[in-house]
This record gives structure tokens, C-alpha cells and sequence, in this order.
């Protein structure tokens, strides 16, 4: 089999902060495809989709949706449901990703670090009271800490914070983005991101790639304006952290379930130590991400791994509703 002359919907765009991105992100997965002799269509995930699933011809969907519309595994369950191929992991395992909190905990489970932190709603500030429940924070949670929306991409509604003055703010920002907060110890360190891929013969993981922003801070402007980070693929690691950062990330793919492909984001502190930080099962695929600089760090050519990646998945037919299960 061969993506070759197969027609592949890739869906981008949506209503989510991270639109922009999503839009990038497809127009550089359909190049490669169109490079690698695939038929691609390009919809955005509008009312009519789903009537036009249902009545056009292809032989998989990639979604590439950023944002609870894509990444909660809510499309993923009705693409299942339809019986639609997709390429992307099941609709649990999404949703679990989707969740820092859920995905710590997993990975946890799973024997791997990950910094001490807690995750409140935004009930729970309403009830108690704000001053109250920052309060009780501040001498729960070690300084400097992150305060960030507990579902969400791309660094967006993330603050550190020094001291318990600058919590309100913090919570402010982040309960733009979701009605959930997470809290975090901040891991000072190296910032390494390593891709993981499964193309068939089980999931293996690409070079970590380091990033070094220019403002010291990897937020959303320094993740995809060209120029504000500089990237090391591979990362500068010695050889034996390198193959460790390589395969705790790969547990961590497994532990949460995931399949295709994933970005598992760490930061090694000083004594290097790497730190899970959470999960992406549909990382940015634009020309500054990172996923893709950890493809070609491998040595491959992006054109024959997303044309992998649809191959396989064309090959599936989902099987129904998936059963829930408890993670």
C-alpha cells in the first residue's frame, strides 16, 4: 500500500485560540502529502462537515485541530463512531492527554518525574473565596511556580509566579482559557521537547529538540514568530541523558495511551533530571515546531512520514463507539 494517488481531508482551522496555528500547521502537512503523490482537501471543521464526510470520497482524515475542538478527543469519538480513518490516537487516550493534570498523573504512575503541583476549578475560588484559597496555596506550593489552564496548547494563559502578590493575576490569565487552573512547582532548567512516532512497527522516539528563547521564556509569540527561539535539533545533551530523555518519553507515550504520533515536553533541571511536563497528541506542525525538527534531526523526510502516518491509518476502520474505560 501507498499514499500515493489516495486522497487525504486534513481538517485545520476551527474557533479555538490556536486557529492560526492549526491553519499553518495544515498547509505544511499537506505540502508534504502533495509531495509524497497523495490527493489532499483541506476543510475546516465548520456545520457541514460532517454531511460531507458522509458523502465524499477519501480514504483518511488528519485532523490537525488545535484546541479543545480538536485535541479532547470529542471528534476523534465521532470520526469512530462514523467509522471514519483518522490519523491520531484513540478518543480516551486524547482526552486523557488533554488534561496536564490527568497526563501527570499517568506518567507518575508510570515511575516518571513530574514537578509537584495542584489543579482547582473555578468553583472552588467562587465558594471559598479568592484571598482565602491563594492563602492556602502559597504554603502548599514551593516558589517560583507556574500557574496555566489545566486544558489548553501552545503556552497560552501561562505566568510564573514569585510570591503570592502575583497569584491573582496569574489566576486571571489562565482562567481565560479554561474554567480549570493548574498550579505547578517551576522546574529551572533546559527545555527539551522529543517526538514520538509509531509508523507501524511500534512507537519509537525522535532526537530531543532544545529550545532556547530569545526572551527567556517559550510562550506563544516565541513558539511560532520565526526568530524568537533558537532551536537545537538535536538538543545539546550528553549521549546517555540524551537516550534517557529518548526513552522516558516513550513511556510516557505509553503510559497515556497515545498512537501515531505525540510531542512529550520536559524541562532537565541542573542536576539533569528531566521533568515531564505534559503530552500533545497533536503537536504544531508548522515550519518553527518542534515535532518536525526532531523528524528531520532523525534524518527523515517529513513527506515520508506524514505519508507513512496516512498510509497506516487509511488501512483502519473504526470500529464503532469506543468503550470507555477507566485510565
Amino acid at each position: 500500500m501507498s499514499i500515493e494517488g489516495r486522497h487525504v481531508v486534513i481538517l485545520s482551522g476551527g474557533i479555538s485560540h490556536e486557529r492560526d496555528v492549526s491553519l499553518r500547521s495544515g498547509r505544511r502537512v499537506a505540502d508534504a502529502l502533495l509531495r509524497a503523490g497523495a490527493e489532499v482537501t483541506i476543510r475546516e471543521p465548520d456545520q457541514s462537515l460532517l454531511p460531507w464526510l458522509a458523502d465524499a470520497e477519501y480514504d483518511v482524515v488528519w485532523p490537525v485541530l488545535h484546541g479543545a475542538s480538536g485535541e479532547n478527543g470529542a471528534l476523534y469519538s465521532l470520526l469512530r463512531a462514523a467509522g471514519i480513518p483518522w490519523v491520531g490516537s484513540r478518543p480516551t487516550a486524547a482526552r486523557l492527554a488533554w488534561s496536564k493534570a490527568t497526563s501527570k498523573a499517568l506518567a507518575k504512575r508510570a515511575g516518571i518525574a513530574t514537578p509537584q503541583s495542584i489543579v482547582l476549578p473555578k468553583e472552588t475560588f467562587r465558594e471559598l473565596g479568592s484571598e482565602s484559597v491563594i492563602r492556602a496555596l502559597a504554603q502548599g506550593i514551593d516558589f517560583p511556580a507556574v500557574v496555566k489552564p489545566n486544558e489548553g496548547g501552545s503556552a497560552q494563559g501561562v505566568t510564573f509566579v514569585d510570591d503570592i502578590a502575583e497569584f491573582s493575576r496569574a489566576l486571571v490569565t489562565a482562567f481565560t482559557y479554561d474554567d480549570e487552573v493548574l498550579i505547578e512547582k517551576k522546574i529551572i532548567g533546559t527545555e527539551v521537547m522529543v517526538g514520538v512516532l509509531d509508523l507501524g512497527e511500534g512507537p519509537f522516539a525522535v532526537p530531543a529538540v532544545e529550545v532556547e528563547p530569545k526572551a527567556g521564556v517559550f510562550d506563544y509569540a516565541a513558539r511560532y514568530n520565526a526568530g524568537e527561539t533558537t532551536y537545537y535539533a538535536p538538543a545539546r545533551l550528553e549521549p546517555e541523558l540524551a537516550e534517557r530523555v529518548q526513552s522516558i518519553a516513550l513511556a510516557a507515550f505509553e503510559a497515556i495511551g497515545l498512537s501515531d504520533m505525540a510531542r512529550i515536553d520536559f524541562i532537565i533541571d541542573e542536576a539533569g533530571e528531566p521533568w515531564f511536563i505534559e503530552a500533545d497528541p497533536i503537536p504544531g506542525l508548522t515550519e518553527t515546531s518542534l515535532l518536525p525538527l526532531g523528524i528531520e534531526a532523525a534524518g527523515m523526510e517529513l513527506a515520508d512520514v506524514y505519508a507513512k502516518l496516512a498510509e497506516i491509518a487509511s488501512a483502519r476502520r473504526a470500529p464503532g463507539p469506543e468503550v470507555i474505560a477507566e485510565p
